[in-house]
């Protein structure tokens, strides 16, 4: 197979080297005779679609960032580990991806310098390898982590238009390929085959706006208001969770409701804490080792107060913008201790922010008496109780009938037939685009969680969702206009320009290869023609 005009032989030689970790010149190939076969094929087909598996993958890695805390406290539950593993995610991701990519690019061309497709049995083996890991992340990723497919689906709202554009650019670079190998093959069952599969790839490509929707195709002034910031724990990425620092940097970053939640000590004191055990935001093995494995609703509230609630946010850093902090922060950090539910109702009325909780543990069989608690620490603090939202549902009507002006607020969807609910508070999976718009008409505030990254903040804010619980309030707060926002009459003329910019460009690819197979084809036939004549004078 003779090279086409601009492939030199010591390319094609490396090129060979690193796909079929062999050392063989051109010249030597040609003596052999080497031809991609059939099994070749198969070996390069298998390998476009772990390169597409891999970068599908990628795409869902980045998508998860935005809960991937969520993934590390539960790593830290199982295991007492705590590591980012996130970085970790990324880190194999880009391999894998980088390898096939490598791989795919040195096959193109080996097919554009006319040289034979024989992969070595170690990128066979590595491929393999490589398929079946991230077939294991997936799998894994539904069993125990299912959420995350429904949040691939919002990612599509934001990304869809962009995505489409590439993955049309990235088919339309296929076609120079693709154009050399049906010029060059011999097989014509095949090329009918490969020319009608990617001619319906590309026309549903072209035709695939038609299904790509995303609240963000709008006129500027039909934009709805910015979304209200509820800081998840406080500001967890600027100070501890559940403390009074982190209620603070709540504040600093304009944030209009600190979320939290709730616990009750052994003698009946209402604290701040999220997990069940205290191993994870303080000193406890410290302290107490022996009583490590215990609820934190075992602990009186004396020995709470003896813990350190900030030193290992330093320790274990749990979100990289701790490394930024300045040192009259660190300093602060290290001073932290477990708040009472009283210390936090005070901080919030001086700071006029409203306070949202959970009360826990929900099946605690003295949950009706930390109701009662909690209840009598809110009544006696003095704070408005407007800016009190109650999200417990036990016990809900007890606390309406002694606390009418507490803000009542549901973790679930409205019932038909219902009253209708004033605020629901939701995961940001569980409302689409649509059913957001309608509670807004309806006058319902929908508040989703956890909301962390720019791009879902721009599709729920395009959506006009009311508020969002995040843990990046000072990422947020900066964030003057969604990410993106198109007329719908813009996008529909970037689809027609991408669309005939690709289809002018493959024909083009398809014209130009054919010319120089044209080109090649009377050379070889003179070249064929010399040989078989100097070969008959060597047998005279």
């Amino acid at each position: 197979m003779a090279d086409p005009p601009g492939c030199c032989h010591p390319c094609a030689t490396c090129l060979l080297c690193l796909y079929s970790c062999h050392w063989i010149t051109a010249k030597k190939e040609k003596r052999k005779g080497l031809r991609t076969t059939k099994c070749d094929c198969s070996w390069f087909l298998f390998l476009f679609c772990v390169f597409l598996f891999t970068l599908v993958w990628l795409y869902f890695a980045i998508i998860i960032l935005n809960d991937f805390h969520n993934f590390n406290e539960f790593i830290f539950k199982q295991r007492k580990l705590w590591l980012d593993w996130s970085l970790v995610l990324l880190i194999a991701t880009a391999v894998l991806v980088t390898y096939s990519a490598t791989l795919l690019v040195l096959a193109l061309c080996l097919q554009l310098c006319g040289q034979p497709l024989k992969l070595h049995w170690l990128h066979k083996t590595l491929l393999i390898l490589t398929a079946l890991v991230v077939a294991a992340a997936f799998t894994g990723l539904g069993m125990k982590w299912a959420e995350e497919w429904r949040s691939a689906r919002v990612s599509l709202q934001a990304t869809g238009p962009f995505l489409h554009i590439g993955i049309v650019g990235g088919m339309t670079v296929l076609a120079w390929p693709l154009a050399g190998f049906i010029y060059h093959t011999r097989n014509t069952g095949l090329m009918l085959f490969l020319l009608l599969v990617y001619c319906m790839a590309m026309i549903a490509l072209y035709l695939a706006p038609l299904g790509i929707t995303s609240p963000c195709i709008m006129e500027e002034n039909q934009l709805p208001p910015k979304p209200a910031l509820v800081g998840h724990r406080g500001a967890p990425m600027l100070a501890p969770e559940n403390t009074i620092m982190s209620l603070h940097k709540a504040v600093d970053c304009d944030v209009q409701v600190f979320e939290t939640d709730v616990m009750v000590s052994a003698d009946g004191v209402p604290f701040l804490m999220h997990d069940e055990e205290l191993t994870r935001t303080t000193n406890v093995q410290a302290v107490f080792p022996e009583r490590t494995a215990l609820n934190s609703t075992a602990f009186n509230w004396t020995d709470l107060q003896k813990l350190d609630a900030g030193s290992w946010f330093l320790e274990r850093r749990p979100f990289p913008t701790v490394q930024s902090l300045s040192a009259g922060d660190r300093n602060q950090v290290t001073e932290q201790r477990i708040p009472s539910l009283q210390q936090v109702l005070e901080a919030a009325k001086q700071s006029n922010i409203s306070i949202m909780f959970d009360l826990r543990p929900e099946n605690h069989s003295d949950y009706q008496s930390f109701v009662n608690a909690t209840l009598k620490v809110i009544l006696q603090s003095g704070i408005p109780l407007q800016q009190v939202l109650w999200l417990p549902d036990g016990f809900r009507e007890q606390v309406k009938q002694q606390a009418p002006s507490i803000q009542q607020v549901y973790g679930r969807k409205r019932l038909q037939n219902e009253e209708p609910l004033l605020r629901v508070n939701l995961p940001y999976q569980d409302m689409s685009s649509e059913e957001i718009r309608q509670y807004r008409q309806d006058n319902i505030s929908v508040n989703l969680y956890v909301v962390n990254q720019p791009w879902l903040f721009s599709v729920l804010w395009c959506s006009g969702v009311s508020s969002v619980t995040t843990n990046a309030c000072q990422v947020l707060k900066e964030m003057k206009h969604p990410i993106w926002l198109l007329p719908s009459s813009t996008y529909l003329m970037i689809w027609i320009v991408v669309d005939c910019t690709s289809f002018l460009a493959i024909l083009w690819a398809f014209f130009l290869l054919k010319k120089c197979s044209q080109r090649r084809r009377p050379m070889e036939s003179e070249t064929d023609v010399l040989l078989t004549k100097i070969n008959s004078l060597m047998q005279e």
